[in-house]
């Protein structure tokens, strides 16, 4: 199959079609539309500005100087096979629970092909992949994901809740396995080439290049796709089709990336799952988290059945930033409430304590207006029904780290909180809800069209 190259949408489109219309159709003329020039460009341009150099140095801006030249070259080195994938810087970045992640820095011609070369893939996979995977897909954001797990508590049978996350995911992707995935739909041995390329590069770290037959690497642009593509047959269809099967009762499934929740009617069904998919995940060199995979009771009829039976309140569990509650409303009905998670605001402020310490001799109007774009990037994200308590804390305790930090300005002129409340109302905008409540009414579908499906 065979597209205009010159025409991008159309090409992509095209591509689209011909994949959807055969799911066992396997695309063997790909690789011209990743060196396409235009394709190179609108890649170039999506990239990052600021981001971290890879172990050739090359900025973003740097290559720019001469764009069209430097792209041709890449464009032919591409075409004529001569391109040489190179290795990833290895950087780490801290976690919430006080680890450190590893994150690959990628050089900026690899960043561009890889992400020309996703554009591509994009235009056969989004075709395949199931309604219930949200993660790094296009047109597909956190909020879809949680605003779906909310409606299939809220309207499906949902009485326990299997919380999962996968081991160290991206460093124990087998290649082996990925290669083999990747080959049921892309049949063109250029792409494949070029993957096996990014995905024998290596990890620079400490002045050593190491090669792994497992994993790719945090950061990559093409490492997101890769790896949906490997829980989408590892995962995806398993549990699909095993809910069909093996199921008594609903099954709703939510997935971003490696971190998926499973709602279920009955809890056998749910014990069942979980063994069976801890076997499964072995097969492909994949393990579940034994701390951060949990079953627990969870619904409508919770806190009713546990109470009857002498227990606590029911459980809760982390997803995607928030903590997710059995909470009522003010007419006793059941709703979901979600919170900030309390581990990830208190390591977020104290990220906000060090960069204010590392500005405080900056002005005061240029540390307001940094202050200002990180507080209305947490109510974006944060700012969910249900939420405002947590909000007005965090909007509090950002206050109080800011007035520390003035003090510090100063031995001789101190600052009362008249005058600080005055900067706050002046600068700091006021948390705000950002996101209405989920349409429960897109939720309230047949078994066989939800979009948690």
């Amino acid at each position: 199959m065979k597209a205009d190259s010159h025409n991008l949408p159309n090409a992509m489109e095209r591509i689209r079609q011909a994949a959807s219309r055969d799911k066992r159709l396997r695309l063997t003329t790909l690789w011209h539309h990743v060196y396409n020039i235009e394709h190179l460009r609108k890649a170039y341009f999506s990239l990052k500005r600021n981001a971290a150099p890879g172990v050739d140095g090359e900025t973003w801006r740097h290559y720019g100087e001469d764009l069209e030249g430097n792209l041709q070259e890449l464009a032919d080195r591409l075409k004529r096979g001569a391109y040489r994938a190179k290795p990833v810087r290895r950087s780490f970045i801290p976690k919430p629970d006080g680890r450190q992640r590893p994150l690959g820095v990628t050089v900026l011609e690899d960043k561009i092909a890889q992400r020309a070369t996703v554009e591509v893939l994009n235009a056969i996979y989004e075709t395949d992949f199931l309604g219930f995977s949200y993660g790094f897909r296009p047109e597909r954001k956190p909020h879809d994901a949680l605003n779906a797990l909310y409606g299939a508590i809220m309207t499906r049978k949902v009485s326990w809740v299997l919380d999962a996350d996968i081991r160290g995911y991206f460093d124990a992707i087998s290649h082996e396995w990925l290669e083999k995935f990747i080959e049921h739909r892309i049949a063109d041995k250029r792409v494949l080439r070029h993957i096996k390329k990014w995905l024998n590069a290596g990890v620079l770290e400490e002045g050593a290049v190491t090669h792994n037959e497992e994993g790719v690497p945090q950061g990559g642009s093409i490492s997101p796709l890769l790896a949906n593509v490997y829980l989408h047959y590892v995962l995806d269809l398993w549990a699909d089709q095993w809910r069909s099967k093996h199921a008594d009762g609903d099954v709703s499934i939510v997935r971003y990336c490696d971190d998926f929740v499973v709602g279920f009617q009955y809890r056998k069904d749910a014990e069942k799952f979980l063994a069976d998919l801890r076997e499964h995940l072995l097969k492909f060199n994949l393990e579940l988290h034994k701390d951060k995979t949990r079953l627990i009771e969870f619904g409508r009829f919770a806190a009713q059945n546990r109470k009857s039976q002498g227990k606590g309140k029911p459980g809760t569990f982390d997803f995607l930033g928030f903590t997710h509650i059995c909470g009522k409303t003010e007419n006793g009905k059941f709703m979901v409430l979600r919170h900030s998670i309390g581990k990830r605001m208190r390591a977020k402020l104290m990220e906000l304590k060090i960069e204010l310490k590392r500005r405080l001799h900056h002005s005061v109007p240029v540390v307001d207006k940094w202050l200002r774009v990180v507080l209305l990037g947490h109510y974006r994200y944060y700012g969910v029904p249900g939420n405002s308590r947590k909000l007005q804390s965090f909007n509090f305790h950002v206050s109080c780290l800011w007035y520390k930090a003035l003090l510090r300005r100063s031995q001789r002129h101190r600052l009362n909180w008249e005058r600080m409340n005055r900067l706050i109302d002046r600068w700091l905008p006021r948390p705000r809800i950002c996101h209405p409540y989920p349409d429960l009414g897109m939720y309230v579908t047949t078994r066989g069209r939800s979009p948690v499906r």
